[in-house]
C-alpha cells in the first residue's frame, strides 16, 4: 500500500539527517518510490526557529498504519528527535501524510493527516510527487490543495541538495 510521508529537519546537519531518515524508512518500514526535491521552508506555527529542510517520499509497504507509525517514532528517537514542546525545533519530524485512501481516526493516528491542506511545506512536495493523488476526505487533489492554501510562509525548491546544508 502506498504510504505518503513527510520527513523535516531544522536542527544539526538537516540533509544528512533527512538522507538517513529516507535510509531507515526504506530499510524498517518499506520500499521508497518517489521522493520530491528538498525544500527549504520557514518553520510553521512557531515561527521564531531556524529554517526546515523538507522532504514527501512515497513508499509502498505492507505495514499497517500503526505498525509504519510505531516504526517512524523509533527511527526519530534513533535519529535524536525529543519532544520537547508542540511546534519546536527538531532533529526529525516524520509524519504520516496518507496510507492510500484509508480514513483513520485513532487517539496516535490521523489519517489523512489533518494539516495538510493548511501548510503550504507539505503541499508543494507532495504536488510536485503527486499532483493528481485525490485527498480522500476533500476530495482534491494535491494540486488543487496547493492552489488553494492561504499559508504564505516562505517554501523554495532547492535544485542541488547539497546547497542546503
Amino acid at each position: 500500500m502506498g504510504i505518503f510521508l513527510l520527513l523535516g529537519s531544522n536542527q544539526g546537519d538537516r540533509l544528512a539527517t533527512l538522507l538517513e531518515a529516507g535510509r531507515m524508512i526504506n530499510e524498517r518500514i518499506g520500499q521508497m518510490v518517489r521522493s520530491s526535491s528538498i525544500y527549504t521552508t520557514q518553520a510553521w506555527g512557531q515561527t521564531d526557529q531556524a529554517d526546515f529542510l523538507n522532504q514527501v517520499i512515497e513508499i509502498e509497504s505492507g505495514l499497517t498504519a500503526k505498525e509504519a507509525l510505531n516504526h517512524a517514532l523509533k527511527i526519530e528517537n534513533h535519529l535524536g528527535r525529543r519532544r520537547v514542546e508542540k511546534w519546536g525545533p527538531r532533529v526529525i519530524d516524520i509524519d504520516i501524510l496518507y496510507v492510500g485512501d484509508e480514513i483513520i481516526k485513532t487517539d496516535e493516528l490521523v489519517v489523512p493527516h489533518p494539516q495538510i491542506q493548511f501548510r503550504r511545506f507539505t503541499l508543494a512536495p507532495l504536488a510536485e510527487v503527486a499532483p493528481n493523488f485525490i485527498h480522500p476526505v476533500l476530495g482534491k487533489s494535491q494540486k488543487q490543495l496547493l492552489s488553494e492554501c492561504v499559508d504564505t510562509l516562505d517554501v523554495i525548491r532547492i535544485s542541488d541538495a547539497t546547497a542546503a546544508t
